[in-house]
């Protein structure tokens, strides 16, 4: 059970402002801002006629609504990182008393404002984000304690929603197209699996500490295929879509992408617990690849509404 204070309570201590940033975790930023710029693109308006939309959105998608889950993580999982991860900022004292509390709570309102300067969707989207990330970290939900969970609302708030967000912002706060959702919602679903592999290296953790992780409740190989096939069906879904608004070009460089995946999958099912990291270097990049050449490939204009 989490207790009301840190692990380091000294109120009396300074705040490092280094530890500000290290709690924002910028490694992490990459994701929502990669699938941020696959919206942007996919909204078919000149990304370098709006630059400084652009920009306004990767601030968005990453150092804010990214920084501000990642804080909220370190938040609840203050008394798990005391015992893995003891020179992170809060149980090192580096964040005392409440301060990383307070940080995310500025932080979620910043985000909040910000996102309202770009359109009403853009709003709502980083609202639904913002919830995602309370969710996942914060009981009584904490849906990171399940993995099934906690991988969608991981995979729906760093690729669908930062899609959408991002071909709203560019154009101009209204909602994406029908094809343009559809896509990032096929996107969101393989993240699912893409977080399952992601799990592989807390495992001995999880299994310790009684977290669900996908890897913990499945073992190593069932949730390795689960994984594959998690990846694989939405990608597949990507690829009739763009057949569909006879997209056939970009539709094979696609499939292509989804064939090299299937190469590493082999290996990597050889032997998961080894190999899940070095997927998460390889397959994963032809997957998020994949999401760019479906965003290039608009518009959609066959004639026929989704």
């Amino acid at each position: 059970m989490q207790r009301a204070t840190p692990i380091n309570a000294d109120s009396t201590a300074r705040l490092e402002p280094l530890a500000l940033l290290q709690l924002l975790k910028p490694v992490t930023w990459f994701p929502p801002m990669w699938a941020f710029l696959c919206g942007a693109v996919s909204s078919t308006v000149s990304l370098s006629e709006n630059l400084w939309l652009v920009l306004a959105g990767l601030i968005l998608a990453g150092p804010l609504v990214c920084g501000a889950s990642q804080i909220i993580n370190d938040w609840f999982d203050r008394e798990v990182d005391a015992i893995n991860e003891p020179n992170r900022p809060i149980p090192s004292g580096r964040a005392p008393g409440n301060s990383a509390r307070h940080f995310a709570i500025i932080w979620c309102l910043l985000a909040l404002v910000w996102s309202g300067l770009l359109g009403t969707w853009v709003f709502l989207a980083t609202l639904v984000g913002l919830f995602m990330a309370w969710a996942y970290s914060a009981p009584p939900l904490r849906f990171k304690q399940n993995g099934w969970l906690g991988n969608a609302a991981v995979g729906i708030s760093y690729e669908g929603l930062a899609w959408v967000t991002g071909a709203a912002v560019m154009l101009g706060g209204t909602l994406p197209a029908g094809p343009i959702l559809l896509l990032a919602a096929l996107y969101s679903i393989g993240a699912h699996g893409i977080m399952t592999l992601n799990d592989f290296k807390a495992l001995e953790g999880d299994l310790k500490l009684g977290i669900q992780s996908l890897p913990a409740q499945l073992g190593p190989e069932r949730a390795a295929r689960l994984s594959c096939v998690v990846m694989t069906l939405p990608q597949l879904g990507a690829i009739a879509l763009l057949v569909y608004f006879d997209r056939t070009t970009y539709a094979a460089i696609v499939g292509a992408l989804v064939v090299g995946q299937f190469i590493a999958m082999a290996r990597m099912l050889k032997d998961p617990r080894q190999y899940a990291p070095w997927y998460n270097g390889t397959g994963v990049t032809l997957y998020v690849l994949g999401m760019l050449v479906c965003a290039l490939a608009a518009p959609f204009d066959s004639g026929v509404a989704i």
